[in-house]
């Protein structure tokens, strides 16, 4: 039982080694640039564009047509001696500000920047006013002389 136990952990060992290694297979052998240096700069690139098949990966890491695609443009405008900035504009004309996977700061999106801190603030407040609400305010008003004979009554006295 115990080996069995022990073979099947192996296993799992291995099976999430090669889980985890799959965003590596995304870029094929036929797309790489042969300069290391220009290589460098796509795979930089690619990992800051979003596919839009997959939109929760980088063109890098997905098997998709599109992000092969795009993995292709983006190696080709660098090979065409285009700056970074210049291949993520294209890229952007083409597709949208959507396909960045950190969206810039603009008065487009400054909502979207701007939202955990107002509800932070409202969190912050609401839990201001539930800590005000919960202390004990004292009423001023005194018991009545029956109130007062039923608590001693109660308390014993």
């Amino acid at each position: 039982m115990r080996a069995v136990l022990l073979s099947l952990r192996r296993a799992f060992v291995v099976v999430l080694l090669f889980l985890a290694a799959a965003p590596a297979f995304a870029v094929n052998p036929d797309e790489i640039i042969a300069d290391p240096a220009l290589e460098a700069r796509a795979r930089n690139l690619s990992a800051q564009l979003r596919c839009m098949v997959c939109q929760n990966q980088s063109i890098d890491d997905s098997n998709a047509e599109l992000a092969r695609d795009l993995r292709l443009l983006v190696r080709e405008r660098i090979r065409d001696g285009d700056s970074d900035e210049q291949v993520i504009e294209y890229v952007v004309s083409r597709y949208g500000e959507f396909v960045l996977l950190k969206p810039r700061f603009s008065a487009k999106t400054y909502i979207l920047w701007a939202t955990p801190l107002i509800l932070l603030a409202i969190g912050a407040t609401a839990m201001i006013v539930y800590a005000r609400g919960r202390t004990a305010k004292p009423t001023g008003r005194k018991l009545s002389e029956e109130e007062q004979a039923a608590l001693d009554r109660l308390l014993g006295k």
